[in-house]
C-alpha cells in the first residue's frame, strides 16, 4: 500500500494485559487472536499499525516488536513533558525501536505541541538518519499545524499529517479549518476516536462493564434519533451502525485510526471505509448529531 494514500489504520491502545484490557473494555483477547488481526490486517491491505509506548500500559509496543513487524507499517508517538530536555526524542525513540525490535519507524509524531520547534528539530535530524521515516504532528490547532509545518518546510522536511480527534459526534477540527487546511496542503488528517469509545456502536448490543462503559453512562440516551438515522443509513448499505460512523469520516476525507483486537473487527473496518455514503445521508447524520450535542473529548 501506499503509506501517503491509507484508507484506514489500526489502532493499539487496548493491545495490553489482561487485567488493563479486562478494566478499560470489559474483556482481554490473547495474543493468538492479536496476532490473527494482524494477518487479517495485511490481507485487507490495511498495513499502518498506531502505537504509543503508554498504550496497553505500556504492553502495546512490545507485543507487536514480539510478533514481529515485517510487511506493516510503524506509527508511533513522542510525548513531550512540561519541561524540554536535550536529546528526549532521541532516547524516546531509542525505546521505541528496542521495543519494536527495527532500526527505524515509518512514521512518528510529535503528540503534544510543547517546545514544538525543538522537539521538531530532533527529529529532522532522526529523519536524515533515516530512523524516521515521516514526520506527523498531533493534538494541534490550526496555527500550531501552521507554525510546524513551516518549521519543517524551513529544512525540507514534508509535513506527512495531522492526528487529531475526529467523529460524527465532535468535528470540532473541521470546524476550526485544521481538516480543510490539511486537504489544501496535501497533507493527511488521521482521526482518533471515531467511535467515540464505543458510544457510536449499537446500543442494543449489551456490553460487558468496564471503566470505558462507566463514562458513557447518561450518554447514549441522548443519541436516541441519532442511532435511529444510524440504523436507517447502515440498512442501506447492508453494513452495522459502527460502520455508518467510520464510513462518515472516510467520507470526509478523514483517515479513521480504530482499535481492532480482533480479526473480524478490521473486516468491518475495511468495508466501512469502502461504503459510500450519499450527500443526503451524511447532512441526516450530521443534523442529528448537532441536534444530540453530545461531547467525550472536550
Amino acid at each position: 500500500m501506499d503509506i501517503k494514500k491509507p484508507k484506514a489504520v489500526i489502532g493499539t491502545n487496548s493491545w495490553g494485559g489482561a487485567v488493563a484490557a479486562k478494566v478499560f473494555r470489559g474483556s482481554s483477547v490473547d495474543d493468538q487472536t492479536l496476532k490473527d488481526t494482524i494477518a487479517a490486517a495485511k490481507e485487507k491491505g490495511l498495513l499502518i499499525f498506531d502505537l504509543a509506548q503508554v498504550y496497553g500500559l505500556g504492553k502495546a509496543q512490545k507485543k507487536i516488536g514480539a510478533f514481529g513487524t515485517e510487511g506493516i507499517i510503524i506509527s508511533a508517538k513522542f510525548t513531550p513533558q512540561s519541561k524540554y530536555t536535550p536529546e528526549q526524542v532521541r532516547k524516546s525513540l531509542e525505546r521505541d525501536l528496542a521495543e519494536f525490535k527495527r532500526g527505524y519507524v515509518d512514521i512518528y509524531w510529535l503528540h503534544r505541541p510543547v517546545d514544538t520547534e525543538r522537539n521538531l528539530a530532533e527529529m529532522i535530524e532522526l529523519y536524515h538518519e533515516e530512523k524516521i521515516h515521516y514526520i506527523g504532528v498531533s493534538n494541534f490547532s490550526l496555527e500550531e499545524c501552521k507554525q510546524a509545518k513551516a518549521f519543517l518546510d524551513s529544512a525540507g522536511v514534508p509535513l506527512y499529517g495531522v492526528q487529531n480527534h475526529y467523529s460524527l459526534l465532535d468535528r470540532k477540527w473541521e470546524e476550526e479549518g485544521v481538516l480543510g487546511w490539511c486537504h489544501e496542503n496535501d497533507i493527511l488528517y488521521w482521526g482518533w476516536a471515531v467511535l467515540e469509545e464505543g458510544l457510536l456502536t449499537d446500543p442494543r448490543i449489551k456490553k460487558q462493564a468496564s471503566i470505558t462503559k462507566l463514562m458513557m453512562n447518561g450518554k447514549k440516551e441522548k443519541l436516541t434519533l441519532l442511532y435511529e438515522q444510524m440504523e436507517k443509513v447502515a440498512k442501506n448499505h447492508h453494513i452495522a451502525i459502527p460502520q455508518v460512523a467510520i464510513a462518515f469520516c472516510a467520507a470526509k476525507g478523514v483517515v479513521p485510526i480504530c482499535g481492532c483486537r480482533k480479526p473480524y473487527q478490521v473486516e468491518q473496518l475495511h468495508e466501512a471505509v469502502n461504503t459510500m455514503l450519499t450527500n443526503q445521508e451524511m447532512q441526516l447524520l450530521e443534523e442529528e448529531a448537532d441536534r444530540a450535542n453530545v461531547k467525550i473529548f472536550k
